[in-house]
Formats: structure tokens, sequence, C-alpha cells
């Protein structure tokens, strides 16, 4: 996990099967109907690819979750579609800079805190396995960074909800099973649905809080949650638990967008970013003893201490294609000297499941990106 290589940035470099980077594990109705138009919203949040297997930590046989099953399972749900994520398949590649206030530097050694600026290399998502969806307003967000320093690498993928959906590995599997949606009125069935509910009611707490924060109205206003908890450890030895947000720069009005489009979300962006970078603050929050690190559906308390770490700007977008992010795997076990995970059980889950899709869509035939940076910028310009 610490330090991956300068010529690693990219899948090629051996991120084949589960576990082998970093020498990881090969796995690491009451109220129910109420909640089941908001949950259907984010059916496909698996946040940047996010699936799951506790194999590592001993929570599930290997006969019973694996990660050949778990990517049977998202294309089973959303189809086969050759050269894709199996989840937030829909993209666009972006690079910009980040901008280090030096803050973060007194909890965090990782060279990427230290005053000054290094590249970053990003992609924007949303949330399914459909690579040509029409963009809605309450499909979930995805922004991946990776960053690097000193030749080490941290990359991070958020999504633009305050909580996530589920706390184990196995409660997420189990809601994709139930958020597959009808062939006659494309939403889940309403019993797989309120069983699953009732089974969980930590996804039916979290859907309330996700309720109350309404989206905004594109990428560049979005604020981005890394949801998990990881530790940061300082020069001296000292190891602190934190989460981490992106949170939108004011800036200028974007260009208005035109009524509809298919791709309009990303048509917003790529029209703002033609015009002017877009930039959000890294905001570190800081846990204190009790705030659960293990269960990304409960919240930290407001009041905890943040730190402005400082600047993430995004200064142009790409269509998608090679050498820019779509062959970039945004593992979140890829981290720098100075972060860890913690014992939350996702993170080392959706590196698993990344590793096995980027696998498949390795050998896969690519086919052209449904988001088209010329035919967007082409428009502007005329």
């Amino acid at each position: 996990m610490v330090g991956m290589e300068p010529d690693e940035q990219h899948d090629e470099s051996g991120e084949g099967e589960p576990g082998e980077p970093s020498g990881r594990s090969a796995l690491s109705r009451r109220g129910a109907l109420a909640g089941m138009g908001a949950l259907a919203g984010i059916a496909g949040i698996a946040a940047v690819d996010v699936g799951g297997f506790a194999y590592a930590r001993g929570w599930l046989r290997p006969d019973a979750l694996t990660p050949s099953r778990f990517a049977d399972r998202f294309e089973n749900v959303y189809g086969r579609h050759d050269g894709f994520r199996r989840n937030h398949a829909k993209g666009l590649s972006a690079t910009g800079t980040f901008a280090s206030t030096g803050a973060a530097a007194a909890i965090c050694r990782a060279a990427v805190f230290q005053p000054g600026s290094v590249a970053v290399v990003g992609r924007f998502s949303l949330g399914g396995g459909l690579p040509d969806q029409a963009d809605k307003p309450d499909t979930v967000r995805g922004l991946g960074l990776l960053l690097e320093a000193n030749g080490q690498q941290w990359r991070t993928a958020m999504i633009n909800i305050p909580v996530f959906t589920d706390a184990t590995p196995q409660g997420f599997y189990e809601r994709l099973l139930a958020s597959k949606p009808l062939p006659g009125t494309g939403k889940p069935d309403p019993a797989k649905m309120a069983a699953f509910l009732d089974r969980h009611p930590e996804t039916a707490a979290a859907m309330k809080i996700i309720k109350q924060s309404p989206p905004s109205a594109g990428f560049a206003d979005s604020t981005f949650h890394g949801l998990n908890a990881f530790y940061f450890t300082n020069s001296a030895g000292a190891t602190v638990p934190v989460r981490w947000s992106a949170v939108p720069h004011e800036g200028p009005p974007a260009p208005p967008a035109p009524p509809g489009g298919k791709d309009y979300l990303f048509d917003e962006l790529i029209r703002t970013v033609a015009q002017r970078p877009v930039s959000w603050r890294l905001v570190i929050t800081i846990g204190e003893p009790g705030d659960p690190t293990h269960d990304a559906t409960k919240p930290w308390p407001t009041s905890r201490r943040t730190v402005d770490a400082g600047t993430i700007t995004i200064s142009a977008v790409q269509t998608e294609g090679p050498g820019n992010a779509r062959d970039i795997n945004f593992d979140p076990l890829v981290l720098p000297d100075g972060i860890t995970a913690s014992d939350d059980p996702l993170p080392a889950a959706r590196s698993a499941v990344y590793a096995r899709s980027f696998t498949r869509r390795a050998t896969e035939s690519k086919s052209p990106s449904e988001v088209s940076v010329g035919r967007v910028v082409g428009q502007v310009r005329s």
C-alpha cells in the first residue's frame, strides 16, 4: 500500500488479480416502503466500483462471495458492457493540480501534504453499470483522484452523499440483489426491497440522512465525500482517525445548461471547464474517541475539528481513452506513507472488486465513451 512506483499509475502494471498489489490477501417492513423510492434513486451507489468481500477479515467463506461473483452480479443487474467499469461506467477523465496549504502536515507525514503543488489525474462519474445511461439529478456522482508526490501515490474515490448506504460488504451485496429493476416497471421489487430494509436498519437510517442532503445542480458545485475512515500518522508517530471531503470553491456562475439532454450533467461540466478551472477545498475531519471508524453509514458529529489541507483544481477534462483516467484503478488502498486503512471493511472489499473489474475490461474491446468533450466544446465555439 505504501509507495506505488510511478509506472504503476495505470492498471496495466499488475493489478490484474485481487490482492496482488502490496501483498494484500485475495479478498480482502416497518418504514421500509417509505424509503424505497429514495433507495431506488441511488441503486447504482456502489460508489466507484464499490463491491464487497470480507474474506481477508474472516467474515465470509471464500465459496460464498468472491470478486468474480460480485462482478457477475453487477453484470446481471446492469448487463454486460465490454471495456467499461462494472460500476460507475459512465465517466469523464480530468487533469489538474492539488495545492497543499501545509496545514495537514501536522497530522500526516505523507509528502502530498507538504506545502506545494502536485499533479492530479481525476475521473467524474455516475453510479451504476450503464455507460450510456441518461444523466439524472439524483444519480450518485463520483470523483476519483490520483495524486503523486515523491514517487508515492494516493488514490481516493469520493461520492456526493454524506454517508454510505451499507455498513458491510455483505449488506452491499444484498442491496445490489434487492435493487435489480423489474422489466415491467424499471424499479426494484417492492417486496424484496422492503425485506432488505427490514433486515438492515442501518441502511434505512442512512437513507434518512441522505434524503436530507439533496444533490446540487451539477458536478462543479457538488461536495464529494470519502465516507470511509482512515488513519493519518505524522512525523512524530502520532495517529488520528480521519475522513475527508472535497468542498467546492465559490466561483463565477457556470454556463447555463440547455434543457434536457441525455448527458447534461457532463456537458455542463465540460462547458464550465472550457471557460474556467473548477476547484474544491480538501477538508480533513479528525475523529475523536468513540467516533465509528468501521461503519460508513454513521456520520461523525459536525463539531469535529477540520483541517483545510489545500485546493484541488481541475483545469482540463478529456473524453475517456487510452492513457487517461479510463485506465486507472482508483483502488482506495493505494496509500502513501502516513495514511493507513482503518477497521472499515469496505475499502478492502472495494480494492478486490476493482481489481477483478479491471481484469475483465482490460481484455475486452473498447467502445467509444458516451461523454464526448469534442462535441460539447465544438458547440461552445460555434
